[in-house]
C-alpha cells in the first residue's frame, strides 16, 4: 500500500474532454478516453498492479520532486532534483475543441536542465479498467496499442540525434520499457493519442513547441476575461482554470470530478464515482463563474439544463439529480471486483446507483442559478420558461415527502431541512423571475407552497432542545448543510434562531476551521466507516461566520484552509485527520465553494473598510 502516492501528489492536465492526473514522480496513473465518464486506459490510481500507468522518471538516482503550474495556465511542471542534476519534466493536453472526438493527445517534453540523468520511460496501458487485453504493435516512428477497437499510440519528440545513441529499449508482455541519459541542454518525449487518425510518426521539436504555445494562449486568453481582482487572485484563477477543465466543452456540463473510486476514509466504503455531472454542482458552477464573469459558461449550463428538463418531461419523470456528460441518464452502479482500491480501499465502484435517488434539494439549486443569470442578464426562451413551470408545478405537488437528501445517503428517506430548505427557494426565486419578466405562471400556487414550506422548517425543522436547526425532522442531529441558511435568504443571520444553530455547529461539527458534514457516527447513512471534513462545507462556514458579523474568524478560518491545498492549488472533496486530501480529486464542490467564499469575503471585507 505504501507505492500509492498521495491524494495531493498529483496535477490536472486536460482538453476539456477528459483529463489525466499526474503524480510527483511523473506517473500518469488516471486516464480515461475518449470522455471524462469513459473506462480508464491508466487506472493504476486504484491499483498498482493491474491499473496501468505511463512513468516519466529518474532511474537509479536519489531524487526529490516538485511540481507547478506554468502560471496562468494548466500546463503541469514537475521538476526532479538529484545531485547529478536537474530535470524537468512538461506536461499538457492540447485544446480538442467544442465538438466530441476520440482524438485526444497527451504531450509529455522533458528536458536537463543542468547535469545528467538517466530518465526511466514505462508505458503500460490496461484498457477497459484493466479488463481487457491489447496488442503491442512496435514501429520506428513510434508504438502502438490496440484494444476491442480502441487505440493508443506513442509519438516520440525528436529533440537531439544523440539520445537515441544512448537510450535501452525493451517491450515486455503488458508495454514498453525505455531508459534514456540525457545530458544539460538535451530533450526528449513523446505525444499520446487516442483514436490517432494515423500511424504513428516522429514529432518535431518545433511541432511539439507550437502545441505548447497554442495551449499556452488559449488558457491566458481566456483566464484574462476574469474579473477578479481581490485579495486571493492567485488561488481563486487555480480553482477556475480547475473548473473550466473539468467541463466538457461539447455539452457545457461539469462533472463533480474526473476520479472514481477515491475512499473518504482509507480503507474504507465511501468510495464512490464522481465522473458525472451533478444538477447541483453545475447550479453551483453558475454562482461562482458568473462571479468572475465567465458569462459564456453559465449560458452553456442553462443550455444543458434546458436539455434536462424538456427530456424529463418528455419521458414523464422529474429530474434525476446526475447525468452522463452527454446528458445520457444510464449511470448503471458496478463494482470492480478485480481492483483492490486505492491503498486497499474496495469495493472500487464505477457508475453511480444514486442517480435514481430523489434529492428535492437540486431544483433549489437550479432556480437559484437561473435568477442569478437572469440577474446577469441571461434570459429563458418560451420553452424553457413553459418547462420551468410545469418542473415548479410538480415540485408543489411533491415538496412534502420523504428524499434521499444532498449527502445521497443510503439507509432510507427522510424529511430532510435542507431538502425542503432549497424547495423553498425553488419557488421563491421562480415567483421572483415571473413577476420581473411579466411571465405567465400560477404564481398565487407557487406562493401558498412556499409559505407552506417556510412554516414547516420553522415549525419542525428547528429543534427546541438542541436549539438548532437539525438535519431531518424528528432528530437532533446537526448537518452543516443548513449553514447556508442566511446566505439563501431564508433566515436574516442576527436571527436568535440561526446565532443558536451557528454555535451549535462551531460545537460539534467544527475542527480547527475544518467542518464534517454531519455525524456519521450518529447518523444512520446506510454505510459503514466514518469520513473526514468536508472541504466545501468548510468554506460555507466561513460565508456563515462572515455574514453573521464574525469578519475576522471568517477570515483566518479561510486563510486556514488555503494551507490545506495541494502543492499546485487542488482540492480534493474532504481532508483527512491528518491534512491530507481525501476522497475524488480534484473536486469541483470545493473549487466552486472556494470561489465564491472568496468573493463574498472580499466584499464584506471591502465594506468594513
Amino acid at each position: 500500500m505504501d507505492s500509492y502516492p498521495a491524494v495531493e501528489d498529483h496535477g490536472l492536465v486536460g482538453d476539456l474532454q477528459t483529463a489525466a492526473l499526474i503524480t510527483k514522480d511523473g506517473t500518469v496513473d488516471w486516464f480515461c478516453a475518449p470522455r471524462f465518464d469513459s473506462p480508464s486506459i491508466f487506472g493504476g490510481l486504484l491499483d498498482r498492479r493491474r491499473g496501468g500507468h505511463f512513468q516519466v522518471s529518474p532511474d537509479g538516482v536519489d531524487y526529490t520532486s516538485k511540481q507547478l503550474y506554468l502560471p496562468g495556465t494548466p500546463i503541469l511542471i514537475t521538476r526532479f532534483l538529484s545531485a547529478n542534476g536537474v530535470g524537468e519534466l512538461v506536461d499538457f493536453m492540447p485544446v480538442a475543441g467544442d465538438r466530441a472526438t476520440g482524438h485526444h493527445r497527451l504531450v509529455r517534453m522533458l528536458r536537463m536542465v543542468r547535469g545528467s540523468m538517466r530518465f526511466r520511460f514505462e508505458c503500460r496501458p490496461r484498457f477497459n479498467y484493466g479488463r481487457d487485453g491489447h496488442e503491442l504493435e512496435v514501429h520506428p516512428a513510434g508504438t502502438v496499442f490496440r484494444s476491442a477497437g480502441q487505440s493508443l499510440t506513442l509519438n516520440p519528440i525528436r529533440y537531439a540525434e544523440r539520445l537515441s545513441d544512448e537510450h535501452e529499449f525493451e517491450r515486455t508482455e503488458e508495454g514498453i520499457h525505455l531508459v534514456a541519459t540525457l545530458h544539460e541542454g538535451e530533450a526528449g518525449g513523446v505525444i499520446l493519442e487516442t483514436g490517432s487518425p494515423g500511424p504513428p510518426r516522429v514529432y518535431r521539436a518545433e511541432e511539439a513547441r507550437e502545441l505548447l504555445e497554442r495551449t499556452r494562449d488559449f488558457w491566458r486568453r481566456w483566464l484574462g476575461r476574469s474579473c477578479y481582482t481581490g485579495r486571493w487572485r492567485e488561488m481563486v484563477e487555480r480553482s477556475a482554470m480547475t473548473l473550466k477543465l473539468m467541463t466538457y466543452a461539447p455539452t457545457g456540463a461539469l462533472i463533480a470530478a474526473p476520479t472514481a473510486g477515491l475512499p473518504e476514509r482509507v480503507g474504507g466504503q465511501r468510495n464512490w464515482d464522481y465522473r458525472y455531472t451533478w444538477i447541483r454542482d453545475a447550479a453551483f458552477s453558475v454562482h461562482a463563474l458568473l462571479s468572475l464573469g465567465f458569462t459564456d459558461e453559465a449560458w452553456q449550463y442553462q443550455h444543458w439544463v434546458d436539455d434536462r428538463i424538456r427530456a424529463a418531461q418528455a419521458d414523464g419523470v422529474p429530474l434525476q439529480i446526475m447525468y452522463r456528460v452527454d446528458g445520457s441518464p444510464d449511470l448503471t452502479e458496478e463494482v470492480l471486483d478485480h481492483f483492490e482500491g486505492y491503498r486497499g480501499s474496495a469495493p472500487v465502484r464505477i457508475g453511480n446507483g444514486a442517480a435514481n435517488q430523489l434529492q428535492l434539494d437540486i431544483y433549489g439549486e437550479m432556480l437559484n442559478s437561473l435568477h442569478l443569470a437572469n440577474d446577469h442578464g441571461l434570459k429563458d426562451s418560451r420553452e424553457g420558461w413553459q418547462n420551468l413551470t410545469r418542473m415548479m408545478d410538480w415540485l408543489c405537488a411533491h415538496w412534502d415527502q420523504p428524499e434521499d437528501g444532498i449527502w445521497e445517503t443510503r439507509s432510507g428517506r427522510q424529511d430532510f431541512t435542507y431538502g425542503r430548505l432549497m424547495s423553498w427557494v425553488a419557488l421563491d426565486r421562480a415567483i421572483r423571475l415571473a413577476h420581473r419578466q411579466g411571465r405567465p405562471a400560477d404564481v398565487a400556487r407557487w406562493t401558498q407552497s412556499r409559505d407552506r414550506i417556510y412554516e414547516q422548517i420553522m415549525t419542525r425543522g428547528f429543534h427546541p432542545g438542541r436549539r438548532a436547526f437539525v438535519q431531518h425532522y424528528g432528530t437532533d442531529l446537526l448537518d452543516a448543510s443548513l449553514l447556508a441558511m442566511p446566505s439563501l435568504g431564508f433566515v436574516a443571520p442576527t436571527d436568535p434562531m440561526w446565532q443558536a444553530t451557528l454555535r451549535a455547529i462551531d460545537g460539534e461539527l467544527v475542527s480547527d476551521s475544518l467542518v464534517y458534514r454531519y455525524d456519521p457516527g450518529a447518523s444512520v447513512d446506510g454505510l459503514a466507516g466514518g469520513e473526514s471534513t468536508f472541504t466545501m462545507c468548510t468554506f460555507w462556514y466561513v460565508q456563515a461566520l462572515a455574514e453573521s458579523g464574525r469578519l475576522d474568524d471568517a477570515q483566518l478560518t479561510f486563510e486556514k484552509m488555503l494551507t490545506y491545498s495541494s502543492q499546485v492549488g487542488l482540492y480534493s472533496e474532504e481532508i483527512a485527520p491528518t491534512g491530507e486530501q481525501a476522497g475524488n480529486f480534484p473536486q469541483a464542490f470545493s473549487h466552486l465553494s472556494l470561489i465564491s467564499t472568496a468573493a463574498n469575503l472580499d466584499r464584506l471585507l471591502d465594506a468594513r473598510g
